[in-house]
């Protein structure tokens, strides 16, 4: 496999990877019952699925200066930005215990968001009328669904097309609505070209890291493989940054998975180390992981 030769021309274009703070919706409650996993290279990839935001893609400034900044620049002043992040956490969790899945088919998205979007404010000690509430709701909305949210980690390309030459099949896997498949993939670049199938919570009405998700990620993609060889999930490999949602939901479905640390958060990475779980700081190193482990591609 030539992975380290390639892995040089890939460092050269990827070599200045941008790090984001990320936003956080909550504190993980699964961190202090992580399971210990065993270590299992993997023998033979076919398909690699992905998460998206923190593994791809990375959010480009905070959640405070999106949703603060458009509150402000509509005259709202009584915003307390000390509680805001913790706000928006608990208008998130609840938003989906309410209504799973971003909704599902009881709702749109838009619809999602915007209860969860003026319950970040209620609790953080806003008040606004209807009308300005809306106003804010629309200026955040529209953010989230342009370039000036995102951007896509310098590796990601590179990675996909590797992927594709040594015929290895890619596609996301996310506890997201389908706004990301429909227009912010493709507004970034990543279009089915990169990304053959996209499988998104909202549309599955099956959140990682239930294994049904994986094992829907899995039916999606197979058509698309170069030869009907049946596909085992043994030769899925998954790649996200959340150990409950994305490590353990994997392997739970007997595919092979990896963590991402793209924000060097140490002490995390550490703790995802001990529990079994291969951790990498980005995309280049997962390609020289599969090339250490004489893997089979394709």
């Amino acid at each position: 496999m030539p992975a380290h030769g390639l892995l040089r021309t890939m460092r050269s274009v990827a070599g200045g990877i941008a790090r984001y703070s990320p936003i956080k919706i909550a504190t993980d409650p699964y961190r202090r019952s992580m399971a210990t996993w065993p270590k299992v290279r993997p023998k033979r990839i076919r398909m690699i699925t992905f998460d998206i935001t923190g593994t791809i893609v990375s959010f480009r400034g905070t959640l405070e200066e999106h949703y603060l900044g458009a509150a402000t620049k509509l005259g709202v002043k009584n915003v307390d930005s000390s509680k805001f992040t913790s706000a928006f956490g608990r208008a998130y969790k609840e938003t989906s215990k309410l209504y799973p899945c971003f909704g599902g088919d009881n709702m749109t998205a838009k619809e999602w968001w915007r209860i969860c979007v003026l319950k970040s404010f209620r609790y953080a000690g806003t008040t606004m009328d209807d009308q300005t509430s809306e106003m804010v709701f629309q200026r955040i909305y529209s953010t989230f669904g342009s370039i000036n949210a995102y951007e896509v980690f310098p590796d990601a390309l590179p990675f996909l097309k590797w992927a594709r030459r040594n015929g290895i099949i890619c596609g996301v896997l996310s506890n997201a609505d389908e706004r990301y498949g429909d227009s912010i993939l493709p507004m970034l670049g990543l279009t089915h070209d990169e990304l053959q199938f996209q499988c998104f919570s909202k549309d599955l009405q099956i959140e990682k890291p239930d294994a049904r998700a994986f094992l829907a990620v899995m039916n999606t993609g197979e058509p698309l493989l170069p030869n009907s060889e049946p596909l085992n999930p043994a030769n899925v490999f998954h790649i996200g940054n959340d150990f409950h949602k994305d490590f353990q939901g994997a392997r739970r479905a007997g595919m092979h998975a990896a963590l991402l640390d793209r924000y060097q958060e140490t002490e995390l990475a550490n703790e995802w180390k001990r529990r079994g779980v291969p951790v990498f700081r980005d995309l280049l190193d997962i390609v020289e992981f599969l090339g250490r482990s004489n893997c089979v591609l394709g």
